[in-house]
């Protein structure tokens, strides 16, 4: 039995109940909450001030925490989401008490906001619908955040293949640019994923009079070795990117060389012949060849036969 309740535009509220149920469980979720959503917790819950205040939509928690409290206990945790092309990290502060589970979020976290939707239609569907417990509910949440996780590395996996496409294509220039995008965005995963597996170990020692301390273990078990595993993927993906660039960067360093060998190259053959010009362009009484009827073309057969010659001196060295 599920029951939505929109308590003001930004704050929602589901009560998770079975029929005939002893216990009430409650998700209450706020969207950039303000301070009337902050007087809001203060009025109803027992709460940190501190923990409050860091619940305010225009303050953004530079690390993930864990904190227990008398009565409850205060998560905050980053998500990873693409904004355009780029990855950044979305902030949800949890609050975790007997009989409730608050979530605080900007709202532009779209696995939250799904799951979110999938509880208020069809909460029979949740383990916490049966245990009734907010830890359970928690697990769920961060399960379905975990997993959403994985579509994000996939799509930097598409992009380590389209760059490697794309370096052997020759194409180094818009392989540069996808690269520098690819590794500011592993970067940003590996930052915002660092600490989860140490929250949710700490998770797993969170007592329940609900849930037997065997099956709260079972379940963050199950999500601390999904963060081992995406931890693994960011680190091959890390790898990956970085031999791609070394790849890329002496593919560059080759094409530079060759078209620094080329300009090298025309330059000796030009310059005899420039020297030629500016000797015989001096005119003076005593220059051979001036007044020859065939000096023109005798100078140009020289210049000729020098490029030739050094031509097939370069032949000879194999610097061509």
């Amino acid at each position: 039995m599920t029951h939505c309740h929109k308590i003001s535009n930004n704050i929602y509220e589901i009560d998770i109940r079975r029929p005939k149920a002893k216990t009430d469980l409650k998700w209450v979720n706020i969207i950039n909450a303000q301070n009337s959503e902050i007087q809001y917790l203060k009025k109803n819950y027992d709460f940190n001030l501190k923990h409050l205040n860091s619940s305010l939509s225009t303050v953004f928690s530079q690390r993930p925490m864990i904190s227990q409290e008398p009565g409850y206990v205060f998560i905050v945790l980053h998500f990873p989401i693409y904004v355009g092309d780029k990855v950044i990290a979305g902030e949800i502060e949890f609050f975790i008490g007997h009989g409730y589970l608050i979530t605080v979020h900007n709202g532009n976290i779209p696995a939250l906001n799904e799951f979110f939707i999938m509880c208020k239609e069809n909460s029979a569907a949740l383990l916490a619908y049966n245990w009734e417990s907010s830890i359970i509910l928690l697990y769920e949440i961060l399960n379905k955040l975990i997993h959403d996780c994985y579509g994000l590395i996939d799509e930097t996996s598409v992009g380590i293949t389209r760059v490697e496409d794309l370096i052997f294509e020759r194409n180094q220039n818009e392989a540069v640019s996808m690269i520098l995008n690819l590794r500011r965005n592993i970067i940003n995963l590996r930052k915002i994923l660092q600490n989860h597996e140490s929250i949710l170990k700490s998770l797993m020692e969170v007592k329940s009079t609900l849930v037997p301390q065997v099956e709260i273990r079972k379940h963050y078990d199950h999500l601390v070795e999904h963060s081992k595993r995406i931890w693994n993927m960011l680190d091959n993906q890390k790898e990956m990117i970085e031999v791609l660039n070394s790849t890329n960067q002496s593919l560059l360093d080759n094409q530079m060389t060759n078209v620094m060998k080329t300009l090298t190259i025309f330059s000796v053959i030009v310059f005899p012949l420039t020297l030629l010009a500016a000797i015989f362009s001096m005119r003076t009484e005593s220059m051979p060849l001036v007044h020859n009827p065939y000096g023109f073309w005798i100078i140009i057969c020289i210049m000729f036969t020098s490029s030739v010659g050094m031509l097939l001196y370069f032949e000879k060295k194999k610097w061509l």
